[in-house]
């Protein structure tokens, strides 16, 4: 995955940050999806890798509940995490028990379930 991963981010337009991530959601059936974080000199216009990942999976007909796993990298040093609004999208689009891999360019990995990385959700119940 890895491997994958470092291939990818060489698709990320990210001329202003110079910050590339590259994401992989992996679904229950076993098909992928990659994204990667596409930056707009309008700041608020960006789109991160993961949601890049995610709505390329609902775009293509899968569902809320069709996610397995998904994998992120960062082109930093460390091992990066999501931002919440990704964190929100995830904890909306993935159950609580899927995974949440998030790696350095060497690949060391963290992983996480989605119920860790986002403890307290906000979800459809808090719209009632």
């Amino acid at each position: 995955m890895k491997d994958k991963l470092l291939d990818l981010q060489k698709n990320s337009y990210s001329p202003y940050s110079n910050f590339a991530v590259s994401a992989i959601a992996i679904m229950k059936d076993g098909k992928e999806f990659n994204g990667v974080n596409v930056e707009n000199a309008a700041y608020g216009a960006a789109i991160c890798a993961e949601r890049s990942a995610i709505l390329s999976a609902i775009s293509n007909g899968y569902k809320k509940g069709d996610f397995k796993e998904i994998n992120i990298m960062t082109s930093s040093t460390g091992i990066g995490t999501p931002c919440f609004q990704c964190r929100q999208v995830i904890s909306e689009l993935f159950a609580k028990d899927s995974i949440v891999r998030c790696y350095s360019k060497n690949g060391e990995y963290k992983e996480f379930t989605v119920e860790e990385l986002c403890p307290y959700p906000f979800g459809e119940d808090d719209l009632k």
